[in-house]
């Protein structure tokens, strides 16, 4: 399916794999019970597909890459905007040739969009077997064994459910970068956002699990992780053998005291959250990215209010400030919507200023796309030409290109040390892998280097989205 109006990143609406397929897994020729599992939308969806495969591999069932082989056919979706849903709706056309083939196949629909549509999704899609939310995979093993043309709905929200004492199957993992979800859900009801509707209260999970997951990791090779959240940085967590909470830069600190070569990285921070305190866990240990995904939506603060993001871009301004004083060589990128509810000309230019004010490397740009339920669709009138909204986020992603290309540029003649994350995707010739600043450098290829492997590289060109370098 196509990617569009995206540069690069995860993020607070990340479609940046939007359609991607697990692409690893075991497949053999055994008479084995076999389950085919997409994932669409944020990073916290393609971990829950791996906490799925967890439940479904104790209940004897093996990951197939294949759809035709499967006995189930599972769909994570995603409900952040409307054409999200659409592109659900249109994949399931193909599952439902694969049932054709094959009448005893299951198939269900995971996530948030189960947990919005919930028993209406059974209605409108007459193929789908179970309907199951983000809070109710502990009951797939118990809806995989229901009878033949029975249909099941699980989509309780939970307020206590973290899925901390499972051990992710990683079967999307390239087996270098792994993800690690330190919280669930979401409280700060943004009027355009489903969010606390399909994921519910945030609820943060045992700091001991996170650390424990992080070190299995790295005992088994990999070199990267990823907080995940849909705001980390209101992680708290009460330690009840102490009855202190813990804090999200307390917890950053634990993982990254696991092993100095494991790389930290987390993902979304909010600009009301984000405290000086994580700055200076940031700055104080080397292989904590110097990278912030700091979502900023709109620049302008009436447009803001709207949104109800809690904060204005005198406040938001302030955060990037500090994050520049305390951590000069880090990169921040952001996400934009436009055409939100009565935005004017003059509050659209705030957006493109505050991209120059920022000096983002990258964005998540979108025009608004109006969700049933939230406070927005309930209160404002999305009054906004559609010709409108996509010609601002054309000039967003003009802007946006030529901010990141002149940070880009500004990095050439600088070295960098790179963790090899694969070959380049335009040329076998070329390896590829990320700098603290999640900036994609590719690089000639030695043998003398792998995947995994960290190396330096001197940056000699670039182009708008990723560096060229050499070796040193």
């Amino acid at each position: 399916m196509k990617k569009d109006n995206i540069l690069a990143s995860q993020g607070e609406i990340d479609e940046s794999r939007q359609g991607e397929v697990f692409a690893k897994g075991a497949q053999n020729n055994t008479k084995t019970k076999k389950y085919y599992i997409e994932s669409y939308g944020c990073a916290m969806n393609f971990n829950d597909s791996e906490i799925i495969a967890s439940l479904l591999g104790e209940e004897g069932y093996e990951y197939s890459t294949n759809m035709e082989d499967a006995d189930l056919l599972f769909i994570n979706t995603c409900s952040i905007r409307e054409k999200a849903e659409h592109n659900v709706r249109q994949r399931l056309r193909h599952f439902a040739k694969a049932k054709m083939k094959n009448r005893d196949v299951k198939i269900g629909v995971l996530g948030c969009m189960a947990e919005r549509l919930k028993t209406k999704f059974l209605d409108e899609e007459k193929l789908v077997d179970m309907v199951v939310g983000p809070d109710a995979y502990r009951d797939l093993p118990n809806l995989i064994r229901s009878k033949k043309g029975e249909k099941n709905v699980s989509v309780k929200l939970s307020r206590i459910e973290t899925y901390d004492d499972i051990k992710p199957m990683r079967i999307g993992s390239n087996e270098i970068s792994a993800f690690i979800s330190i919280m669930r859900g979401c409280d700060n009801m943004c009027s355009f956002c489903v969010v606390p509707f399909t994921r519910g209260r945030e609820r943060s999970r045992n700091a001991f699990s996170i650390v424990a997951e992080a070190t299995d990791l790295v005992q088994r090779g990999y070199k990267e992780v990823t907080l995940l959240g849909q705001n980390v940085d209101s992680y708290r967590w009460e330690n009840p053998e102490t009855n202190k909470t813990l804090q999200f830069h307390e917890l950053i600190e634990m993982v990254a005291l696991v092993h100095p070569d494991l790389r930290v990285r987390f993902s979304t921070s909010h600009p009301k959250d984000i405290t000086d305190d994580l700055l200076h866990i940031i700055a104080k240990y080397e292989n904590v990215c110097n990278y912030i995904h700091l979502p900023v939506q709109s620049g302008n603060s009436r447009v803001l209010k709207l949104m109800n993001r809690t904060y204005d871009r005198e406040w938001y301004e302030n955060r990037v400030n500090a994050i520049y004083k305390i951590i000069p060589d880090c990169a921040i990128s952001s996400d934009f919507i436009t055409g939100f509810c009565t935005e004017t000309e003059e509050e659209h230019q705030d957006s493109l200023s505050i991209i120059e004010f920022a000096k983002y490397t990258m964005s998540y740009m979108f025009f608004y796309s109006e969700r049933p339920g939230t406070l927005a669709a309930k209160k404002y009138e999305d009054d906004i030409p559609l010709a409108t909204k996509k010609r601002r986020l054309s000039d967003i992603i003009r802007v946006q290109s030529q901010v990141s290309f002149a940070s880009n540029k500004r990095d050439i003649g600088k070295t960098f040390k790179v963790l090899i994350d694969g070959v380049s995707k335009k040329s076998d010739d070329y390896l590829k892998g990320r700098n603290s600043q999640n900036k994609v450098i590719v690089f000639k290829r030695d043998d003398k280097v792998k995947t995994g492997d960290y190396v330096y590289v001197k940056v000699n060109d670039t182009t708008s989205a990723t560096l060229k370098g050499e070796l040193i």
